[in-house]
């Protein structure tokens, strides 16, 4: 099975590499690395690692931090791996096809930000209307969130009254960017976290931007 496994570690050369090794140590075989996030002595990476068949995620995290200063924020499985760069392979698959542009950037979003889902809503000034969907996005239909319209990206609170029953029982975390005005949105899921860091917010609210320009 294959895990995305998160982890905070000293900005340092040397200590990523040494988490690679007690993670081989273990028969886990890393298949992409991801810099999410870099600042104040510290980095925030991303590691798709695949284990041997029977062995628990438990030891991920044994491993991770048996390395001085490293602590794993989480890990969840994950289907497949991703390539982390896809932002202007998706922007030009959207001007191919305007037609279905938003279709294919909603399916597009969570490969490449690594979320489980991906939803467009609007809001009409009473209700909230799913304009599109990725194809892992729960049915559950928004009733009227309290921060519609949206004036930039946030992190939003996953156990806000407002978000959905299931959504909380999965702990799922949520991040949201305008698209192309407040009143569109882009709303994407962590069914189990991680939880959205600033620079992924900045990620995702700068391919809505380009993305809305596209489109609209």
């Amino acid at each position: 099975m294959s895990f995305l496994i998160r982890v905070q570690l000293p900005d340092r050369p040397g200590t990523l590499g040494a988490v690679a090794s007690a993670l081989g140590e273990i028969g886990a075989d890393i298949l992409s690395v991801d810099v999410v996030e870099r600042g104040a002595g510290l980095a925030i990476d991303d590691l798709v690692v695949e284990l041997p068949s029977g062995r628990l995620p438990d030891v991920l995290i044994t491993a991770a931090e048996s390395i001085e200063g490293v602590e794993v924020d989480a890990v969840r499985p994950y289907a497949g791996v991703l390539d982390t760069h896809r932002e202007l392979e998706l922007v030009e698959e959207v001007a191919e096809d305007p037609k279905h542009g938003l279709e294919v950037f909603t399916e597009g979003v969570p490969k490449i930000i690594r979320a489980g889902w991906a939803v467009v809503v609007s809001w009409d000034g009473s209700a909230v209307h799913r304009l599109t969907s990725s194809s892992a996005a729960p049915e559950t239909r928004l009733e009227t969130p309290p921060w519609l319209p949206l004036a930039r990206a946030t992190v939003l609170d996953g156990e806000d009254d407002w978000v959905p029953e299931t959504w909380q029982e999965l702990g799922t975390e949520l991040a949201a960017t305008p698209l192309g005005k407040p009143d569109r949105v882009l709303l994407v899921g962590r069914p189990g976290g991680p939880m959205f860091r600033a620079a992924e917010v900045a990620r995702l609210a700068h391919l809505a931007g380009i993305v809305s320009v596209v489109l609209y």
